[in-house]
């Protein structure tokens, strides 16, 4: 079961929204649905959350760019909101690189060109291997905001209640649970 919210910080404190992931394919299109929560370019967090298994914060601070924090990038790997987070750039992939692209691949699994008896030996980063059983990104994403990266990484359990509660947001989130 998932949770997803979005805390919107400002003038008159935070305000939350529930959102809805099932439309959201990209970071780009959760960028758009965040700058919408907050069309004064505020602070903008969302906050996702599967149960016990991992939890995301994606940071929007007007037009910069997103900052992510994913609890546990391997448990994440495996929902499809927790994929939208899993930039290459935050997995330190590079994205050019054809051994991390799928649709470089011809129908018989070999990349275009390649001849079927060539022994490969670079790693298949696509595979749940090259993914970290912890976490990944921006440990300092909420630092200003009160929550340490020290706290950031002790988080179990409810973590969306605990980064609410340390906000000063608790109140305003649970009208949206």
């Amino acid at each position: 079961m998932y949770f997803a919210a979005l805390l919107a910080r400002t003038e008159d404190g935070w305000e939350a929204s529930d959102t809805e992931l099932d439309d959201v394919e990209t970071l780009s299109d959760l960028a758009d649905l965040a700058r919408e929560a907050a069309p004064d370019e505020d602070t903008v967090l969302v906050l996702i959350e599967q149960e016990d298994a991992w939890f995301g914060v994606v940071r929007f601070d007007g037009e910069d760019d997103a900052r992510i924090y994913v609890s546990d990038a391997l448990a994440a790997a495996r929902s499809s909101y927790g994929e939208i987070l899993l930039t290459d750039e935050l997995l330190g992939r590079d994205p050019d690189d054809p051994g991390d692209d799928l649709d470089a691949l011809d129908l018989d699994g070999t990349e275009d060109g390649e001849n079927d008896n060539e022994n490969d030996d670079t790693d298949d980063a696509t595979g749940d291997d090259s993914l970290p059983h912890g976490p990944v990104g921006d440990r300092a994403i909420l630092d200003d905001l009160g929550v340490s990266e020290k706290e950031l990484l002790s988080l179990s359990g409810d973590a969306v209640g605990e980064i609410a509660d340390a906000l000063g947001a608790s109140e305003v989130l649970e009208t949206v649970r």
